[in-house]
């Protein structure tokens, strides 16, 4: 039998009883529509959960840290297959080029008691980079970032921000007095002088040992101006040392010199001290050591190997990519049971398709018997009956793609009228790729077809005298 000659005969026998054909082809559509709905759910969480991390900027983050890890206590890591060194400012701009590194800043958190309307309160002082005003903890802020680099301004955390004022409306353009401890390096001073004034102590004994020479700190006061209040905090899911809940320009926080907590201990590498050199009087001229820096990846792809040139530096590394293997892991497990559930209307809709096929055996048994008579073989008549399970399972599948879509769609509208009542960003909870719409109508097919296995063997036994 000719291909042609097949499809007509297909396509007038759908026709002859179309109500039972069409029953059929709509519990297709409604098992591929819970199919679809079922999976785009899924696939709109996991891909609402990624676009979250991302815009966090901590997800394109990885945390530098010396072997003994960011506090700089503890046994040492092994995590760094090279020698440890000095996370310093030349390891800094060594590791800034690297290749798919956008930046490298120190994390800086200063502990600080902040004066407002001569109230004090205790709390820490973050550096934010430029960067941060792209970040999502700035989509909501209440003001404007930092006008410049090393603006003597200050971004408050709204818990904070209400602490200060309740209304925090009233708190922008309003000065902030933050009185802090700036580090001062011991070996830098000469003999016979301090950091508080003249004395007979002279240089550090650890110094004259080639050891770190170790400091001493100044109280200094800073007087900035409130620009901004934002609701969530960047970086906060680095968080060690306190929660920052002031935020100024990370060029305005490396000024003040804070005491890092790597200064306090005996650092894993032995270097001599430099030679005092020509500076501001009790400052250190050989560069900071750095607690912890975070680098910023230019694209998400660029972690793992950005974090193995990191390593071989002789850092350890951490990123919350490494953190959410466990939510990849539980997404994939929840969009298998969310398939399993939404595949089981569309084998309820299998068994539709057999009891229509089957029917239409007992009605056309002369039918069969005349085309058998006429010199059809069995493979013809098989292939016509797997042609109309497989049109009711093509048309049943891309109806039910649509069906699917559309109750997405209206899920998602109700969803983000609803979040913009609470004065909430809209989000698309209801995702339906083009992988999706192509693999639940091939899925359709293919079970329509294997539904339609046993009516066409059936078909095929009988005899041509019937």
């Amino acid at each position: 039998m000719k291909t042609y000659d097949l499809v007509e005969l297909a396509s007038r026998n759908l026709r002859e009883s179309v109500l039972r054909n069409s029953l059929t082809t709509l519990g297709i559509a409604v098992g591929v529509a819970s199919l679809v709905a079922m999976l785009s759910l899924g696939i709109g969480l996991q891909q609402l959960a990624n676009r979250r991390l991302e815009h966090s900027g901590l997800f394109d983050s990885v945390l530098v840290f010396t072997p003994r890890g960011p506090e700089g206590f503890g046994p040492r890591r092994a995590a760094s297959p090279a020698e440890p060194r000095r996370l310093d400012e030349s390891a800094r701009q060594e590791i800034s080029r690297i290749a798919g590194v956008a930046e490298a800043y120190p994390e800086i958190r200063v502990p600080t008691e902040v004066r407002y309307n001569d109230r004090p309160f205790r709390t820490v002082v973050e550096g934010l980079p430029p960067s941060a005003a792209e970040s999502a903890a700035m989509e909501g802020i209440q003001g404007h970032f930092f006008s410049k680099p090393d603006a003597a301004e200050a971004i408050l955390q709204a818990d904070f921000a209400k602490e200060l004022d309740p209304d925090t409306a009233r708190l922008r353009g309003r000065p902030l007095t933050l009185v802090y401890a700036e580090s001062v390096s011991l070996g830098n001073f000469p003999p016979g002088r301090s950091p508080t004034g003249p004395a007979a102590a002279g240089r550090s004994p650890r110094s004259d040992r080639g050891e770190p020479a170790g400091f001493s700190v100044l109280r200094k006061e800073a007087t900035l101006t409130i620009v901004g209040v934002t609701e969530s905090q960047p970086n906060a899911g680095f968080e060690r040392f306190g929660r920052a809940r002031i935020f100024v320009p990370l060029d305005l926080a490396e000024k003040m010199i804070p005491p890092q907590i790597s200064a306090l201990l005996d650092s894993p590498v032995r270097q001599p001290a430099p030679p005092a050199q020509a500076g501001s009087a009790g400052r250190p001229t050989d560069g900071p050591l750095y607690a912890t820096l975070i680098v910023r990846v230019a694209d998400v792809k660029n972690i793992e190997p950005v974090e193995n040139a990191i390593k071989r530096m002789g850092f350890s590394t951490f990123s919350l990519q490494d953190a959410t293997r466990n939510l990849r892991q539980f997404f994939a497990v929840l969009d298998l049971f969310l398939g399993i559930f939404g595949s089981l209307a569309l084998a309820v809709a299998s068994l539709g398709i057999i009891n229509t096929l089957v029917m239409a055996i007992l009605e056309r048994r002369r039918e069969i018997g005349i085309l058998k008579a006429l010199g059809a073989s069995d493979r013809d008549v098989k292939g016509l009956f797997f042609a109309e399970a497989g049109v009711m399972g093509l048309v049943g599948g891309a109806a039910g793609v649509a069906l699917g879509w559309a109750i997405g769609h209206t899920i998602n509208l109700g969803a983000n009228i609803y979040l913009q009542r609470q004065n909430l960003p809209s989000q698309t909870i209801w995702l339906v790729p083009w992988w999706l719409v192509v693999g639940a109508i091939a899925f359709s097919l293919v079970v329509s077809l294997l539904a339609g296995l046993y009516p066409a063997s059936r078909a095929a036994r009988l005899e041509s005298r019937c």
